[in-house]
């Protein structure tokens, strides 16, 4: 007599053969393993980010009795409005708005230009080739591993002959030239993989230099260019380097007046100050990564970073 073997492997009142019901309980053991290991990393890298929020909302008693990983008692935006417009930054009492003013004063341009002579730099080495391209090609490469400390005299003997030392375009100027060769690798790489016979059709039918890159090339740069001004933002906007080299008081980047509030408490530290202060200053790129993470991570798969 022949045996059911699918009746013999159904669970009474399941439906559901035996062997399938015990795969999947295998594979759903090291799934919760990994969410268990993936939520306890959540915690460790968000873990800061919430006391500075917790702390800089509660007035600075409560800090200082020790309750500082403690939910506030009394909830204030105090700290805030003192970071902002009236703590001690320096000699003057302006808080930290005209700093976070010149900081998008200096990250806008800077990040504009860098990624439109990059996207023009890459269309070049790549659709209009050249003797020697390869060469200019590799020292600019060259140029993004310089470190920083090496061209601070040099640039700062460049910035007083050009007369913009110690202003905001002089800040504009240096990240500009160090973001040069980031964004020239990243458009060559990305164009290296476009068709070359859409250009070439294209130079056929009389299209020009410029014509060629603005209908051609660049509608079709935006991953790429999201990668791009997601670096460069995030680069210049976090630079302390230049912005404590280069900058007079009056043209400070956010970095450096952030670090001179923390330096000027005297006596008793406004913990809950510098707590918000330090939030302010993240918050522009940390909303930058949140609005358009998942488009830098489409324009680094879209090829931006191979070859």
């Amino acid at each position: 007599m022949p045996t059911d073997f699918t009746s013999q492997a159904v669970t009474a009142g399941t439906g559901t053969p035996a062997p399938i019901r015990k795969r999947r309980r295998t594979a759903a053991a090291p799934r919760v393993i990994l969410y268990l290991i993936l939520a306890l990393f959540c915690v460790y890298y968000l873990l800061p980010l919430c006391v500075m929020v917790v702390n800089s909302l509660k007035p600075l008693g409560e800090i200082t009795a020790g309750g500082m990983m403690a939910l506030p008692e009394q909830w204030t935006l105090a700290p805030w409005s003192s970071a902002w417009s009236t703590a001690q930054v320096g000699v003057d009492a302006t808080g930290l708005r005209p700093y976070f003013v010149n900081s998008i004063l200096m990250v806008v341009p800077a990040v504009a230009i860098s990624t439109i002579l990059g996207a023009l730099n890459g269309y070049v080495l790549t659709k209009w080739t050249f003797r020697g391209a390869t060469l200019l090609f590799g020292l600019v490469l060259f140029g993004c591993f310089i470190p920083f400390q090496i061209v601070l005299i040099p640039m700062a003997r460049m910035l007083g002959l050009m007369g913009i030392a110690g202003t905001v375009p002089g800040l504009v100027f240096v990240h500009l030239v160090y973001g040069i060769g980031f964004s020239t690798l990243y458009f060559r790489n990305y164009y290296a993989a476009f068709p070359t016979e859409l250009v070439r059709a294209a130079q056929i039918d009389g299209a020009g230099f410029f014509t060629i890159f603005r209908r051609i090339l660049l509608p079709s740069s935006g991953p790429i260019a999201v990668v791009c001004i997601i670096w460069q933002f995030t680069n210049i906007w976090n630079d302390f380097l230049f912005g404590a080299s280069f900058s007079d008081f009056d043209s400070q980047p956010m970095t450096v007046a952030l670090n001179n509030l923390v330096q000027s408490s005297t006596g008793v530290k406004e913990y809950n100050v510098h707590f918000a202060g330090a939030i302010m200053a993240a918050l522009p790129t940390l909303l930058v990564y949140v609005v358009a993470g998942r488009f830098f991570v489409r324009g680094l798969m879209a090829g931006s970073v191979k070859g």
